[in-house]
């Protein structure tokens, strides 16, 4: 399956400034995949050092950061000939060996001519307490579950693929009922590359399920061996919350549905080390909409979204045939499912930083306001075709200059103070036309 990042990283390599490259993402999201495949069609060969349990690898790290020595020793371990420009090296699973990290600063200062790139998981990553973070010296790429756009071309083909990302929005609704069959199936499958790979190949449905509940029980093993021991029944506390806390009408991250009489110093750590491990996502309120939206956060009210719909429904226990047969998915569950889905791809989109509003009467609230830049998008989510917008609608007459944006099941429409985008072209909020 094709990975948009892929270009991303083709420009990587492509940039005359290029750094050691980080790719970031959480674990299970296709990293190692995409790597190998980028070296094996970009590069005259690939050295690849897998650095879980690997002893000799340890050895390689260990002592002074002698980019020369390294590199010598990397081609011995792999039996490959690394050579400037032409080699990509692979340096995978690299919160394995603590010095891996802190040595890519040398590889930047002493070594540009070599291509390195580095992927881990996040849960060691950013969190292990024993490493420096190369700051300046690294680029990174964020790896996400696949979108939604990146699922239509691995389940439905090229033609679909481009028809959704370049076709008018108004020429969408010829193929509104087949767009909305593979939203369907993405509700359900996610994007999780194994998940997605099992159903496109004909798996059952049941299998693509095992492969979900898989993924969580390896996730809630790895939260049992890299979170502090202390935190570790309040991180699997708030986890499982998650689908309780979606399935409430406005979504609001509620610590008593955690645990009766919790409070926020209770779960802040917990939340937190979710966050910082790329299992979550985590949406700030905004009490005001003005630039930039970052000064009027309100740190004690937000939300939380699981990193893939997928997963959400295999937490959730939600059955399958509610989520694949009919349109109970889209009128059930309160719209959890069409929130957590819209989140998952505002996530892959670039430069956009992500809040919801909501009055300190609690009266008026919208499910999502974004800024690219200078530019403020209020944004309204509905699961059915309900076209009535009255908090959208309200928003924008208490805010001139705005424009609304509402996402739904119905066709593309404009009007004066709202764009109508249908669910299935959500990565478009950006460029809706």
């Amino acid at each position: 399956m094709e990975r948009t990042a892929y270009t991303q990283l083709y420009a990587w390599k492509q940039n005359a400034d290029r750094k050691p490259l980080i790719l970031n993402g959480a674990r299970q999201v296709g990293k190692t995949w995409l790597l190998r495949t980028f070296g094996k069609q970009e590069y005259v060969n690939t050295a690849y050092i897998n650095c879980d349990g690997n002893k000799q690898a340890e050895e390689l790290f260990n002592g002074d950061y002698d980019t020369e020595r390294i590199i010598r020793n990397i081609g011995a371990l792999t039996g490959q000939q690394i050579h400037e420009k032409k080699t990509l090296i692979i340096l995978d699973e690299i919160q394995q060996i603590p010095r891996v990290l802190p040595s890519l600063k040398y590889f930047c200062e002493n070594a540009r001519g070599y291509h390195v790139a580095a992927a881990g998981s996040l849960l060691g990553l950013n969190l292990h307490e024993e490493t420096s973070f190369p700051v300046g010296k690294v680029d990174v790429i964020n790896l996400y579950p696949l979108s939604f756009e990146e699922f239509i071309k691995a389940a439905a083909g090229e033609q679909l693929f481009s028809v959704l990302g370049n076709s008018a929005l108004s020429e969408l609704s010829a193929l509104h009922s087949k767009f909305t069959e593979l939203l369907r199936e993405y509700y359900f499958t996610g994007g999780m590359p194994e998940a997605v790979s099992a159903f496109i190949s004909g798996k059952s449905v049941q299998e693509v399920r095992r492969i979900q509940q898989m993924i969580l029980y390896a996730y809630e093993k790895d939260i049992s061996k890299h979170a502090p021991a202390h935190e570790i029944q309040r991180i699997h506390q708030v986890w499982e919350s998650i689908p309780q806390q979606l399935a409430k009408e406005n979504r609001k991250f509620i610590y008593g549905a955690v645990k009766r009489g919790a409070r926020a110093k209770n779960f802040e750590l917990a939340i937190q080390w979710l966050s910082d491990a790329g299992l979550v996502y985590k949406v700030q309120r905004i009490r005001k909409v003005q630039l930039p939206l970052k000064f009027y956060e309100d740190f004690d009210t937000f939300k939380l979204f699981m990193l893939d719909c997928g997963l959400f429904g295999a937490l959730a226990e939600a059955p399958a045939d509610r989520i694949l047969i009919g349109d109970a998915v889209f009128e059930e569950y309160k719209g959890a499912f069409t929130e957590q889905f819209v989140m998952q791809q505002l996530k892959t989109l670039s430069d956009v930083s992500v809040y919801y509003f909501s009055a300190d009467d609690s009266k008026q609230e919208l499910d999502f306001i974004l800024q690219q830049d200078s530019r403020i998008i209020p944004v309204e989510v509905k699961a059915e075709e309900n076209l009535r917008a009255k908090s959208l609608h309200q928003f924008v007459l208490d805010n001139p200059g705005l424009k609304g944006i509402r996402l739904s099941m119905s066709s593309y429409r404009e009007q004066d103070w709202m764009t109508n985008i249908p669910l299935y072209a959500a990565e478009r909020i950006l460029t809706a036309k």
